[in-house]
C-alpha cells in the first residue's frame, strides 16, 4: 500500500490549500480515510476524516473550514482549507484504516507533505 500526500508548500494566511492522498494498493472508497497533521514540537494530530460510506468528521480547530472529500475513480482522498491560520503550519499525513474482521483495522500512513502557512 503506498499513499502519496501533495500539495502541500508555502501558503498565505486566509487563501486556501488544497492536498491530495493518491493510493495504490488499497481501495480509498472501502475504509476510512483520515488526514493527520503535526505542528513542530507536536504531537501527530487528527484532523479529517472520511468513512465508506461517506461520513465526514472535522477537528474543532478546523471544522468549518476544511472539507476532506474523495474521488473514487482517482482512488484519491483531498483536503481542502479555506482561510488557513498560522496553526495550521505543520507536516499533514495520509491515513488510510481498511477494515478486517470486527472492529478491526489495518492502518497505512503516508508520507507526509509540509505545509507553511505564512502571515
Amino acid at each position: 500500500v503506498q499513499l502519496q500526500a501533495s500539495g502541500g508548500g508555502l501558503v498565505q494566511a486566509g487563501g486556501s490549500l488544497r492536498l491530495s492522498c493518491a493510493a495504490s494498493g488499497t481501495i480509498v472508497s472501502r475504509n476510512v480515510m483520515a488526514w493527520y497533521r503535526q505542528a513542530p514540537g507536536k504531537q501527530r494530530e487528527w484532523v479529517a476524516s472520511i468513512t465508506s460510506g461517506g461520513t465526514t468528521s472535522y477537528a474543532d480547530s478546523v471544522k468549518g473550514r476544511s472539507t476532506i472529500s474523495r474521488d473514487n475513480g482517482k482512488n484519491t482522498v483531498y483536503l481542502q482549507m479555506s482561510s488557513p491560520k498560522s496553526e495550521d503550519t505543520g507536516v499533514y499525513y495520509c491515513k488510510a484504516e481498511e477494515p478486517l474482521l470486527a472492529r478491526y483495522t489495518r492502518d497505512f500512513w503516508g508520507r507526509g507533505t509540509q505545509v507553511t502557512v505564512s502571515s
